[in-house]
């Protein structure tokens, strides 16, 4: 045996008390023999049950209506989110600001992000109203099962930007095997043909099926049978496996700007195609954190003069280090969010 694999073994095994995913890239996570025994799924099923003790202490400071509908759906959708003059000067605000951006292209698509950090924060002051709100606050926290600062983005989604294969973002898939949060306020229209976001109702639950289908996609992945990102932990799921799992048909959430959606990415999730050259814009929201941590805060990144410094940080990081981490975000320079 390689020298390094016994070097490499206690990180290898102190992986399994974290949110890494990857099967390609740790053996232990990857073994065959120990994921047809349950290690996935005992995995899964610990930071499930570790979420819900989470939720259960954020879930005080959420509206009964919204975590209602969040616990049967998986998501929370809220129209006409801020008052109408508050979203137009916001939304003008934002449209007419240019910032450092990245740059990730995926078949015909690219995804955009300029940072939400201090220079965007105090060239467009309306953001902080958005921020404040306690609705917007706590369903991003119940949602990720931690009391935590989310990333925060102005994000592009640029449709057929050139020609390539079609968005692999468009197939169904759960991001990691633990509840994670991803919040979406649209800042344009949102048209059912032009890339929507899509979610498949109740998928976030553990249900005995889903746990079931965790345990064998698990093999398949080790046994390279599923495809790229399924080996990378993010699982893939088409639309005729749904019924088997007792869940129901995706719903497109084709919304008018000025829309909110939050919700848990354990739960199937797609972009949905979008049949012509089309821009959708909206404040992006995203949040991961170790799934079997007990506590719901303690986050030292989470302080002001740090939060909204991290993604530039995180930026920065990758770029110099992209050797062994990876950098797939271009700097693209300033660009403004309408841009394409």
């Amino acid at each position: 045996m390689n020298p390094a694999r016994y070097l490499l073994a206690p990180v290898w095994l102190a992986q399994l008390a974290t949110g890494a995913k990857n099967f390609s890239k740790n053996p232990v996570i990857g073994s065959r023999r120990l994921n047809a025994r349950g290690l996935h799924a005992w995995r899964v099923k610990r930071a499930h049950a570790m979420a819900a003790r989470r939720r259960t202490k954020i879930g005080r400071k959420v509206d009964a209506e919204d975590r209602a509908a969040f616990d049967r759906d998986g998501f929370v959708e809220k129209r006409d989110f801020l008052p109408a003059d508050a979203f137009e000067k916001l939304r003008a605000s934002v449209f007419t600001f240019t910032g450092p951006a990245r740059e990730m292209v995926q078949g015909d698509t690219i995804t955009r992000r300029i940072a939400l950090d201090p220079k965007a924060l105090k060239a467009v002051p309306e953001l902080a109203a958005l921020l404040d709100r306690p609705d917007w606050r706590w369903l991003i926290r119940y949602a990720g099962s931690f009391d935590q600062e989310p990333l925060l983005y102005i994000q592009s989604i640029v449709s057929h930007a050139h020609d390539g294969d079609p968005d692999p973002q468009t197939h169904f898939h759960a991001d990691t095997f633990h509840p994670t949060v991803k919040a979406w306020f649209f800042l344009t229209d949102v048209a059912e043909d032009e890339g929507p976001f899509c979610y498949v109702p109740g998928s976030h639950r553990l249900t005995p099926e889903r746990l079931a289908w965790e345990r064998e996609m698990s093999v398949k992945a080790v046994e390279g049978k599923v495809d790229r990102l399924s080996a990378k932990g993010s699982f893939r799921v088409s639309e005729d496996e749904l019924p088997a799992l007792g869940l129901p048909a995706p719903r497109k959430f084709a919304v008018p700007a000025n829309t909110l959606v939050v919700g848990d990415t354990f739960g199937f999730h797609a972009r949905g195609p979008s049949a012509r050259p089309s821009v959708r814009v909206e404040i992006w929201a995203y949040g991961r954190r170790n799934p079997f941590l007990p506590w719901k805060g303690l986050d030292p990144l989470s302080l002001p003069g740090i939060a909204e410094r991290r993604v530039p940080a995180l930026w920065r990081f990758r770029d110099r280090f992209k050797r062994w981490v990876g950098q797939p975000w271009k700097d693209v320079g300033e660009k403004s969010p309408l841009e394409r």
